[in-house]
């Protein structure tokens, strides 16, 4: 069992615990399901105003559905299409205050509002991305993204 503790002052103190808890559930594991299975559990269980949280794989030129915490999602995403494949082929962060105002966005969730999609990279290999949704407008900042590229760099170490 797993019990951390997840401060619940600033962004900066959240995100720095929510990178030290998936390094310590990733540091010993080789398989990158389980680690993605666990950093997307540690996301939604400690991120606030979430409706889903996870990954999607690059996998033979398209992103495939991984683990993930929330509704169903849409299992494949061509590269430059929607939120994450705009992320996957630019491999740069995407922070989207209105998902409905995105260019070509790709509904899995009707009541997600707001998202924000960071590519996982393994030296020059990218892995996939780290896609977090919202229900609430504006939910994602520069604080936000900046936390979750450090989770996605010390992911990209482990998964690639």
């Amino acid at each position: 069992m797993y019990d951390f503790t997840i401060a619940a002052g600033t962004k900066a103190d959240l995100y720095r615990d929510l990178l030290a808890a998936i390094d310590a559930l990733t540091a010993s594991e080789p398989d990158a399901v389980a680690n993605m299975a666990n950093a997307a559990a540690v996301i939604w269980q400690y991120l606030p105003d979430l409706n889903w949280a996870g990954f999607y794989r690059l996998l033979d030129g398209e992103l495939v559905l991984g683990p993930f915490q929330g509704k169903a999602a849409c299992i494949r995403i061509p590269l430059g299409q929607g939120v994450c494949g705009t992320a996957a082929a630019s491999r740069e962060t995407q922070v989207v205050a209105d998902v409905h105002a995105f260019p070509g966005h790709i509904a899995c969730d009707a009541a997600s509002r707001s998202e924000l999609v960071v590519p996982i990279v393994a030296g020059e290999r990218l892995i996939g991305v780290l896609d977090l949704d919202s229900p609430s407008p504006g939910r994602f900042d520069a604080e936000d993204a900046a936390g979750c590229e450090a989770l996605a760099r010390l992911l990209g170490a482990r998964l690639g």
